[in-house]
This record gives C-alpha cells, sequence and structure tokens, in this order.
C-alpha cells in the first residue's frame, strides 16, 4: 500500500490561509501514522509547492516547506528521468479534459512506474485516472 501526494497538499498544509488547511493538517497526520502505507511525492511536486508557496506567502515559509519535504525520511522523494519525462508528455497532450499540470502528469507516470495506485489531492482533474484520498 502506498500513495503520492500532490502539490495542493503541501501548499494547504503550510498556507494557513489556504481554503484546505484543516483537511490537508488532517491528511498529513494520518499519512505520517501510516494510514495510507508508504508516501511518495516527487522533486516536481517539491518545485511546484515551493515556488507556489514564495509566491503566496514568504521566502521563510517556502524555505520551511522545501527543507520539511527534502529531509523528510517519511516521505520518498522520485526524481523525474528522462522515461518518465516522455510518458507525462504523452499524457498531458492526450488528457485535455483534466485540465492537468504537466507536474501533475509526471506525478501519475511516476504512479504508473511505481505501482502506487492512490493520491492525496484536492485535484479532481485525478478523478477516474487513480483512486483520490481528500
Amino acid at each position: 500500500m502506498a500513495a503520492f501526494i500532490d502539490t495542493g497538499v503541501f501548499l494547504a498544509l503550510y498556507d494557513l490561509d489556504d481554503r484546505y488547511h484543516t483537511r490537508a493538517v488532517e491528511l498529513i497526520k494520518s499519512a505520517l501514522a501510516g494510514s495510507f502505507g508508504r508516501l511518495f511525492t516527487s522533486d516536481y511536486v517539491v518545485d511546484e509547492a515551493v515556488t507556489t508557496l514564495l509566491v503566496r506567502t514568504r521566502h521563510e515559509i517556502a524555505v520551511e516547506l522545501g527543507k520539511y519535504l527534502i529531509e523528510s525520511p517519511r516521505v520518498t522523494k522520485q526524481f523525474v528521468n528522462e522515461e518518465v519525462f516522455m510518458v507525462a508528455w504523452a499524457k498531458f497532450k492526450n488528457l485535455k479534459d483534466k485540465h492537468l499540470s504537466f507536474t501533475d502528469c509526471t506525478s501519475l507516470a511516476i504512479a504508473e512506474k511505481h505501482g502506487i495506485s492512490r493520491i492525496i489531492s484536492f485535484d479532481s482533474g485525478f478523478n477516474g485516472l487513480i483512486g483520490r484520498i481528500c
């Protein structure tokens, strides 16, 4: 059992003004307690989360999130390689009705590659593509 954590959950966790903040705290507590099995995210998610948080809040908060994600022994980081990149690009071109970002498509490609069947996400664009915990 495993779950991939999407950008929006990390953003909501660190942005007190995010409408999903309370739910993000609950989800991360459950995830860290082992409710969803092994936890994964990606370098693209880290990039997207830190950059977006920098725009939404302050540099210090973005650094705090980055430090948490990079140093966390509980969240395994998967790195996008050429194979994942090309699978994601194919998904991005073909999933136009889902309104998923390229980063979202890399998350799907990584999940497929590693047999991860669930994503912790507030993004309904993942519906029908992967089991969504929200």
